[in-house]
């Protein structure tokens, strides 16, 4: 009867609470009656709900296996329509005579279908793709649609790079090549006067401005890429004595990728303006000023200026670089250029869910203890057993400091063979329970002892997870990157277990232990105990940026396979694409296997084995056939 009360007594609205779904989920997730996630597709005044865990049982009923990478469709779109229109309304409000135009920088996720979307979402607003290699301005090329559109050239550029560039303007393409480093100019000079182009450049600055945050570097006078005003003088003259000064159109720096700041975001806009105004006062036409990548994602929903965070709204990022512009340009009665913004993250991140299952779960707690330790028991046991009695709230951090000491001498008397195996466990039983109590006391002190503020991090579960932190989440073990993770189902049951997450990776590496919280980080997260025969499903949301392009190979563990749903006004959804992950050949491969080579070594193997008498040739051929069918499977743990 009390666990029934204590289930009534949670709800949906404190599982929202708890997890920060409305607060990072920027309107497009939520929890439903039933307390499952469920996806908010935007269509106007019209609320059109989407449950995850029905599209995971329509997933698992078209036979793919978890994790799966999920994409809405729905959401890309509406991302791409919210930058464009703010900018069009930022415009409007402020009567600034220039355009805006966007470019979608492709190292931000390079996969085919994501570039497709994003052409096909944005070419009713022109909205370009930014290239930073030879690969990624191929791509580009090929999907952009409008002519209106930009493509942005960045990054270090070959012979080969700028022919492309250039024959893509003789087609009628904008196609900028911003200069990074002083040597680029001469080569696209000779290449242009040999393809008979007038080419479009830009320049790539080094404000003194800089931005906090994990991209700091990105700016200021150590960044790797862009030009120092003398370096820039020299690109002005250089351009005036090939008469090509006509050809500088373009200014561009690049902040960081995630700026939570605004008030940083204001100052390089000024500081870009002030170098905009005394081109154009060169001679240079300009017309276009771009300010790179930098609008952050509030990936923890606390709207502050925290790493993770953003203290502004899209509407106030378009206003300040809008107002900022036309304020400066607007003293010295220069045309207002046209604004581009290299945003990738703020449009791809929301799309994406990683959503996976858990395989298992390792408690920090004690086993089955008898109700007293035998009279008999080694001295240290004893001790233990009279902390447990006489703990209180008025002596924890002596009952802490005692049971530590009584345990460790416990230890040392195993490793000198003083006590056996059956005896140790026992003691290792008896602390988890003091600890666990101390730390249930500690909880309702108004201040808990220094030692003791860890002690539920120490205590808490291992969720064992079917994915790859280094194939799927790279950001969070790399540098620290906090994605909001929630379960999908079971919300409006009180979860009663904290713990973090680690995958199926041999790395101890391999673990997510940091965790949305809308005033810090938490280093636990808190979960369901998994029931009996039945899967328990967790999302990892916000992951559409730069996750995919930077996973890597660890154990092998290849591409999770992908699910792509659209969403209709009526609620109903279709699965627009399926697209198997990497089968353990296509892993193998890329590390430079021949798959086939191995069937046959090992078949061999397999031979020589029925020639020793190990195996039956019937056995052979089962064996034979369970590896090259394991060799077609998916790289991943498969129920």
């Amino acid at each position: 009867m009390q666990k029934d009360k204590a289930l009534d007594r949670w709800n949906i609205d404190k599982s929202a609470e708890l997890y920060g779904i409305h607060d990072w989920g920027a309107g497009y997730f939520d929890i439903s009656s039933k307390g499952e996630v469920v996806v908010v597709p935007p269509f106007g005044d019209t609320r059109v709900t989407v449950s995850l865990m029905d599209v995971v049982s329509g997933i698992r009923d078209r036979g793919m296996d978890m994790p799966v990478l999920l994409r809405f469709e729905n959401l890309l779109d509406a991302q791409i329509r919210n930058l464009n229109e703010s900018f069009h309304r930022s415009i409007k409000r402020n009567e600034y005579r220039g355009e805006y135009r966007g470019v979608f920088p492709i190292k931000v996720n390079q996969q085919q279908q994501v570039i497709e979307e994003i052409a096909r979402f944005g070419e009713r607003y022109s909205h370009g793709f930014e290239a930073g290699s030879k690969a990624e301005l191929i791509a580009a090329l090929a999907m952009v649609n409008e002519k209106d559109s930009l493509v942005i050239c960045n990054g270090y550029k070959d012979e080969e790079f700028i022919d492309l560039g250039l024959n893509a303007i003789k087609m009628g393409h904008k196609c900028f090549f911003v200069l990074e480093m002083p040597g680029e100019l001469a080569l696209i000079i000779e290449r242009a006067n040999k393809l008979k182009v007038r080419p479009l450049i830009g320049v790539r600055l080094k404000l003194s401005s800089r931005a906090n945050g994990h991209w700091t570097d990105s700016g200021g006078d150590r960044s790797i890429f862009g030009l120092t005003t003398t370096q820039l003088i020299d690109v002005v003259d250089t351009l005036k004595k090939n008469d090509l000064l006509d050809c500088l159109k373009l200014l561009h720096y690049h902040l960081g990728s995630q700026i939570p700041n605004i008030r940083d975001i204001r100052s390089a806009v000024v500081e870009a303006c002030r170098y905009y105004v005394d081109l154009v006062k060169e001679g240079a036409p300009m017309g276009y000023m771009d300010m790179g990548g930098g609008l952050a994602v509030d990936y923890d929903g606390s709207q502050t200026n925290f790493v993770h965070s953003r203290n502004y709204t899209l509407d106030e990022y378009t206003t300040d670089i809008i107002e900022v512009i036309k304020g400066v340009l607007d003293e010295d009665d220069i045309p207002h250029p046209t604004v581009v913004t290299e945003s990738g993250r703020a449009l791809v991140a929301y799309h994406s869910v990683l959503l996976f299952n858990i395989l298992d779960v390792n408690r920090f707690e004690p086993l089955a203890l008898p109700d007293r330790v035998p009279p008999d028991s080694n001295e240290f046991m004893l001790n233990l057993q009279e902390v447990l009695d006489s703990l209180s709230m008025k002596n924890l951090q002596e009952c802490y400091n005692d049971a530590l000491y009584y345990r460790e001498e416990i230890r040392e008397l195993f490793k000198h063979g003083t006590i056996a195996l059956r005896e140790r466990s026992l003691g290792e039983n008896l602390f988890l329970k003091i600890m666990r109590e101390i730390n249930r006391l500690a909880k309702k002190t108004k201040k808990a002892p220094a030692d003791l503020e860890d002690l539920q991090v120490a205590l808490s579960d291992i969720y064992y997870c079917n994915f790859s932190v280094f194939q799927s989440l790279p950001d969070a073990w790399a540098i620290d990157q906090i994605f909001p993770i929630i379960p999908l189902h079971r919300l409006k049951e009180e979860p009663t277990r904290e713990g973090i997450l680690a995958d199926i990776t041999c790395d101890c590496d391999g673990k997510i232990d940091r965790f949305v919280d809308i005033h810090d980080v938490k280093l636990t997260l808190p979960l369901h105990d998994p029931k009996e025969n039945e899967e328990y499903y967790l999302g990892v949301f916000l992951v559409g940026a730069y996750q995919e392009t930077l996973g890597d190979l660890h154990n092998l563990l290849g591409d999770t396979n992908v699910v792509s749903i659209r969403i209709h006004e009526s609620g109903q959804y279709d699965f627009v694409r399926e697209i198997e992950g990497d089968s353990i050949a296509d892993v193998l491969s890329y590390v430079e296997y021949n798959p086939k080579e191995l069937q046959a070594l090992f078949r061999a193997k397999a031979e020589r084995a029925v020639r020793s008498g190990l195996i039956t040739a019937t056995e052979r051929k089962r064996i034979v056939n369970n590896y090259e069918e394991s060799l077609r499977g998916y790289t991943y743990y498969e129920r």
